[in-house]
């Protein structure tokens, strides 16, 4: 979901080795359109992109709890990139916090019906702010009880990637500027129960 010009696509697209399926989702028909010479380019074979006018369009129907996994790459104010992008601070008011929280929980209650039972919920943000990651990690925990929480931790070392969480009991991914020399990113796992 939110797969833009397909970075994180093309590199599970490899990881897959042109197994299975992916399917790239965009409400911007342009960005996607920018992900078909690129995918020619990887030798990607495995990638579908789609086009919707919505979270709620009817095409994601028959994509209905057919997913292993579903990655949110969810719009976002991209605070984690300040040191890159001193500017953001100046652009972002407290209603475009608003909406983007709006959106954010509405493209994540959308892709969690594409998720099949076992498999995994993955949602992402390039943010520090709590309203943008924590907030919307709650209450999408909240009104999907289906949905357990998964230490990215766990995942982490399955990949054989030395991280160390921010708290012991904290499920959540973090990356800060100041601990992880990066930009700032936020990811939360779910698995589907039920």
């Amino acid at each position: 979901f939110c797969a833009g010009a397909g970075g994180k696509t093309r590199a599970r697209a490899a990881a897959m080795r042109s197994t299975g399926q992916v399917f790239a989702i965009d409400v911007a028909v342009a960005r996607l359109a920018r992900l078909r010479p690129r995918l020619a380019r990887s030798g990607a074979t495995n990638v579908q992109p789609l086009a919707i006018a919505h979270e709620r369009d009817e095409r994601l129907a028959r994509l209905r709890e057919r997913a292993d996994v579903v990655l949110v790459d969810a719009p976002c104010s991209g605070l984690g990139t300040l040191r890159r992008h001193p500017e953001l601070k100046w652009r972002l008011r407290e209603a475009d916090l608003q909406a983007l929280g709006r959106q954010q929980r509405a493209i994540l209650a959308a892709a969690a019906r594409l998720v099949k039972p076992g498999g995994t919920l993955v949602y992402a943000t390039c943010s520090l702010l709590a309203e943008e990651n924590d907030a919307v990690a709650h209450d999408f925990s909240l009104a999907h009880p289906g949905f357990r929480p998964q230490p990215a931790a766990e995942a982490l070392a399955r990949a054989q990637v030395r991280w160390t969480p921010t708290a012991e009991d904290d499920p959540a991914l973090r990356l800060s500027p100041e601990r992880d020399e990066t930009d700032g990113f936020f990811a939360m796992r779910w698995r589907r129960e039920t």
